[in-house]
């Protein structure tokens, strides 16, 4: 392969698993992208329920969620909290989502997520195949908990809006339920079983494996800070770092939650916040579910992975430099208990990261308008991972001139101006 210059690289910006998924397929095309993260490569990326949810069209701001910003505000142990100390920091955002919950923009939110989304399953596969590695993906379902009917009955919106974009899904009562997970504490009497999802077993290793296939195919992973886009007139030239300048013809911003800051300067501003989630890891929990089971009343995600069993969920508000609350990982542990009664708990450890997440659950992905060679890929929220392999195959193609059948437009930067 010959080498490209310097001048003409492709820089991405974020080793993230959305990053790392765009330079895999830019790497693929003979492009030799760089990719620069500012902490230890991969490290970012080992705290995700490991979910693959290419069903999950319904945004976070579904209509009535006004009647839980009370809660978010007041409850430390809800499953989303506002800390008082970051109120005033949160409210536009947090108008922002609201406003978000009108019945057309939750079903623009969909209709986009959806057209991201479908193809997701495959698209993963395609890279774990290409690199020998399709046992991290697992295919055997997910499933939603329910205490009853009425429970159940709060979801129906969301439910609906998942199924009118082709998710296959079955309600299960408690017999069938126990048939599939004899475990679960017999206060779960219903379900919901989406068959067609998946979950990676090991997020860490799936982009340590990632990262690989690019070196393979010509790319580079570089540890530095980048601390702005370099311009030259109204076009992209580079990326300044804290070890100097590298020079780029194309620079792809995939930084996740820190991704506005980098857009700041050139006046684009984007309301993404920081919502800060936790896992907690059990390497022998004395149970093993067979899928991925998440409780409604407790917003959380139960995953058997290779090394233990992950719960993770337990999100707040606190920007991107306040320190890891341990208080709210270890409320996870109680969550875990609800639907394992039994579960033992020793060695547990725990962690905490940025998921850049948007007020319409839409992320921010394409060119940007007013600037030539910048592109974005970011703002995934809670599905970073599911997400990933598909916005790694669109913005690649795009960067590569093939113009994929795939419209930006819903995910444009600029749309909140």
């Amino acid at each position: 392969m010959d080498s490209i210059p310097e001048q003409s690289r492709i820089v991405v910006i974020g080793g993230g698993i959305v990053g790392l998924c765009v330079a895999w397929h830019l790497a693929r095309r003979g492009l030799a992208p760089l990719v620069i993260e500012a902490r230890k490569p991969n490290a970012a990326y080992t705290g995700n329920a490991g979910a693959i949810s290419h069903g999950s069209v319904a945004p976070l701001a579904m209509p009535g969620v006004l009647r839980q910003v009370p809660k978010m505000l007041t409850d430390p142990a809800g499953a989303l909290h506002i800390p008082l100390r970051y109120w005033l920091k949160a409210a536009p955002w947090l108008a922002r989502f609201v406003a978000s919950a009108r019945s057309a923009k939750v079903e623009a939110s969909a209709s986009a997520l959806a057209s991201l989304l479908f193809s997701a399953p495959e698209r993963h596969q395609e890279i774990l195949a290409a690199e020998g590695a399709l046992d991290l993906i697992r295919h055997e379902g997910q499933m939603y908990l329910y205490r009853d009917e009425a429970q159940m009955a709060k979801d129906a919106a969301g439910l609906e809006l998942r199924r009118r974009h082709g998710l296959r899904m079955e309600v299960l009562d408690r017999a069938a339920l126990a048939a599939l997970e004899p475990e679960i504490s017999p206060a779960y009497t219903r379900a919901v079983f989406l068959p067609d999802h998946g979950s990676c077993v090991n997020p860490a290793r799936m982009a340590s494996v990632i990262a690989s296939g690019i070196r393979r195919m010509g790319g580079e992973i570089r540890e530095a800070e980048v601390r702005a886009i370099k311009l030259d007139g109204r076009r992209a030239a580079g990326v300044v770092t804290d070890a100097g300048l590298v020079p780029a013809s194309q620079v792809v911003l995939s930084a996740g939650a820190w991704s506005a800051r980098l857009l700041a300067p050139l006046g684009i501003k984007v309301p993404l916040e920081t919502q800060r989630g936790y896992h907690v890891m059990l390497p022998d929990a004395g149970v093993r579910p067979g899928r991925i089971l998440s409780p409604a009343d407790r917003k959380v995600f139960i995953t058997p992975m290779e090394d233990g069993l992950r719960v993770a969920g337990s999100v707040e508000f606190g920007g991107l430099e306040a320190p890891p609350n341990e208080a709210r990982a270890r409320l996870l542990l109680g969550d875990l208990r609800a639907v394992f009664p039994n579960v033992r708990t020793e060695g547990a450890t725990t962690w905490m990261g940025h998921r850049p997440c948007l007020p319409d659950s839409v992320p921010v992905m394409g060119p940007l308008k007013t600037w030539d060679g910048i592109w974005c890929a970011f703002g995934h929220g809670h599905l970073g991972l599911t997400g990933s392999a598909p916005t790694g195959a669109v913005v690649a193609a795009a960067i590569a001139g093939e113009k994929p059948n795939f419209d930006f437009a819903p995910f444009s930067a600029e749309r909140f101006a």
